[in-house]
């Protein structure tokens, strides 16, 4: 990763995972998904309001690496207003973006492809990607937890690289 990168991947993380945006409980959510990573310990709750098959507002709370809750901090200022299919979409491009060997991105991710260094650091992976799989599921309406690994509930599938 080229310097100038990394030295925008580092701040950007710090600047969010130091003052998330979006951290709290929602009242008025009408959706709530908890993720968990054994690994590193991380725990997320999002919470949404969908209005039909709009995300008017989407929080999460709890308790991670810097990683995870960057992560979960931008993750969240991204969906706010999107439909469920964009969310979605957003998702995917996010989880090409750091599993994939040479992440795909796109203009839609905008600052979150930053993240694309998350993908020198395997280990990583799960800590970036667990917001998002939590977001999948509170999307879906899944109630069981996500789990970055294999134990009860929906697995956080990762990919090849993690």
């Amino acid at each position: 990763m080229a310097s100038d990168l990394r030295d925008l991947y580092q701040e950007v993380i710090l600047d969010h995972s130091r003052k998330p945006r979006n951290f709290q409980a929602l009242p008025g959510a009408n959706r709530k998904a908890e993720g968990y990573n054994p690994l590193c310990g991380d725990r997320e709750t999002v919470y949404l309001a969908l209005e039909g098959d709009v995300v008017k507002d989407v929080s999460f709370q709890g308790a991670g690496c810097a990683i995870s809750t960057a992560s979960a901090s931008m993750m969240t200022e991204t969906v706010k207003g999107k439909s469920r299919s964009e969310a979605e979409a957003l998702f995917e491009m996010f989880h090409d973006l750091i599993t994939a060997e040479r992440g795909t991105g796109g203009p839609e991710l905008g600052k979150l492809e930053v993240f694309s260094g998350v993908r020198e650091y395997p280990v990583r992976i799960k800590c970036a990607t667990l917001p998002w799989h939590t977001l999948k599921a509170a999307l879906k309406g899944e109630t069981a937890p996500v789990s970055t690994e294999l134990t009860e509930g929906p697995k956080a599938e990762s990919g090849g690289a993690t």
